[in-house]
């Protein structure tokens, strides 16, 4: 067994049981916050009728309660603040909330709509043990005015489930919990099981032939029996450090300092991999609850800090709302996402750098001083087509250029001709032969030396097209053009015609 197997998984269970009113509550428009003499409710239509989505804690003590159509709420209450329930903005505060949590574990699954799941093992001690971090979290979302209920537990299920039903233990949990449907929990209970206790106290196989094999299933899953995967808002990244502050840091240069030796730490930690980072993202998280990120990305994986450090100074500058500390810094959170394999290099004998990686830094600078949609880079696509074969694109290429060795001549000019030029009169043997005389505009030209074909077909998934016989042809004069003739004697055309696609240096 290998050490991660040991450690053992801890759940946090964020419940926001008012959530859609509580965001209301934050909107600046009069009239939608609930109070005790007028409750707010959020309507929905379902089948033709409006009712109730969801409430606030005021409507909720007056008996009000999801799922009510709308006019026996009315009836029992009068004055009630009706609002429409937008899920999607639930949807979108869920998912701010579950950012706002990064500064608690990475690992942060929302569980809509209303649920946050984070996975604390190895971080509860960071904030003097579990109760320590269920209570910062309760302050600090409390303070941006949502009232949320937590719980712990060995896995997500029974942590869901303890957030929501006011149980001492996993045993003690209604069959509701469960989440099988109304129907499977009324024929549980007239079979007299009420509590997940008096499931799991029963043989499973049962269980499973009476009510299906789901409701074993989430039994299992509950007392930990069964896998029960979350899926996190983001991927664990391969190399995350952070550092944080027993008192808001105000001061913008010295969170910069910081970012700088959390990029050292990174780059060791790259090292001792074997790898370089192509993507660096930080994060820095005030004490209001605001999460600012910069992310930056280089054109081939590095592991110093210095030119890291130089990009997100860059970054930083441009942009739009520049770093402000607010109330101050609490935390700052550095990951890189993106990784590929480094293996040492050795300069020269004269220390000369490579070509290569100082384009490249070139590159990463341009495009963190302007920005990278504004820096573009012909990136290799997969298509034998010469003039489908590169693009621009934002960014560093995404693959390697083919290079030919150094003692053979390229097999394609650096540059083409857009559109190609139309060659007249033409002499060359057919079918197959390479042209011997042509005219270029007003230049008759010879040709000594010729390589070739090399037959491109149109791509099939395209609209039907000729086939292309290209060839590598030096006239009398030196020169080394590189034509084509679009179609095949006989087959695709009675008289092809000759193209010049590009010139070699």
């Amino acid at each position: 067994m290998t050490q991660a197997s040991f450690v053992k998984r801890r759940y946090l269970a964020l419940w926001f049981p008012w959530l859609p009113a509580e965001r209301l509550a934050r909107t600046p428009r009069a009239g939608r916050k609930g109070s005790p003499e007028r409750p707010l409710v959020l309507a929905e239509a379902v089948k033709g009728a409006l009712r109730l989505a969801a409430v606030d804690r005021h409507a909720e003590a007056l008996g009000l309660l999801p799922g009510l159509p709308l006019a026996d709420a009315r009836a029992r209450v009068t004055g009630l603040i009706v609002a429409d329930h937008d899920a999607a903005a639930d949807q979108r505060l869920l998912e701010r909330l579950a950012d706002l949590c990064i500064r608690y574990t990475p690992i942060v699954a929302p569980e809509p709509p209303d649920t946050l799941i984070l996975d604390i093992a190895g971080a509860a001690h960071l904030f003097g043990g579990e109760g320590g971090l269920s209570r910062d979290v309760r302050v600090r979302l409390g303070r941006h005015g949502f009232t949320v209920r937590t719980a712990i537990e060995d896995t997500p299920d029974a942590a869901w489930a303890r957030a929501r039903f006011d149980a001492a233990c996993v045993a003690a949990l209604p069959v509701a919990a469960l989440r099988l449907g109304g129907e499977r929990e009324t024929a549980l209970h007239r079979a007299g099981l009420y509590t997940v206790g008096d499931i799991a106290s029963r043989p499973l196989s049962g269980l499973a032939a009476r009510f299906g094999a789901a409701a074993a299933t989430a039994v299992r899953r509950m007392v930990g029996d069964a896998e029960s995967p979350i899926a996190p808002r983001r991927v664990l990244p391969p190399v995350e450090v952070e550092r944080r502050f027993p008192e808001p840091v105000a001061r913008t240069d010295y969170v910069l300092g910081v970012l700088a030796d959390l990029l050292a730490e990174a780059c060791r930690m790259l090292d001792a991999r074997g790898e370089g980072g192509r993507r660096f993202e930080a994060e820095f998280f005030r004490a209001d609850g605001k999460v600012q990120g910069v992310c930056v990305e280089t054109g081939a994986p590095v592991r110093h800090a210095a030119p890291v450090v130089e990009l997100f100074t860059h970054s930083l500058a441009r942009l739009e709302d520049p770093l402000d500390p607010g109330f101050g810094f609490d935390a700052v959170c550095l990951s890189v996402p993106v990784t590929q394999p480094l293996a040492p290099g050795q300069p020269d004998l004269d220390r000369a750098p490579p070509p290569g990686p100082a384009l490249d830094a070139l590159i990463d600078r341009l495009a963190a001083r302007l920005g990278p949609d504004r820096l573009l880079r012909f990136h290799a696509r997969e298509s034998h087509v010469p003039e489908r074969a590169a693009r621009l694109r934002p960014g560093s290429p995404s693959c390697s250029w083919p290079v030919p060795p150094l003692s053979e001549p390229p097999l394609r000019p650096f540059s083409l001709l857009r559109p190609p030029r139309l060659l007249s009169n033409v002499v060359a043997d057919v079918p197959d032969a390479p042209p011997r005389r042509f005219r270029l505009g007003v230049t008759f030209l010879t040709i000594v030396r010729a390589e070739g074909p090399e037959r491109i077909a149109a791509e099939w998934w395209r609209r039907p097209g000729l086939t292309r016989d290209y060839y590598r042809v030096e006239d009398e004069t030196g020169r080394r053009l590189w034509i084509f003739r679009h179609g095949l004697y006989g087959h695709e055309e009675t008289n092809p015609r000759w193209y010049l696609h590009g010139l070699f240096a």
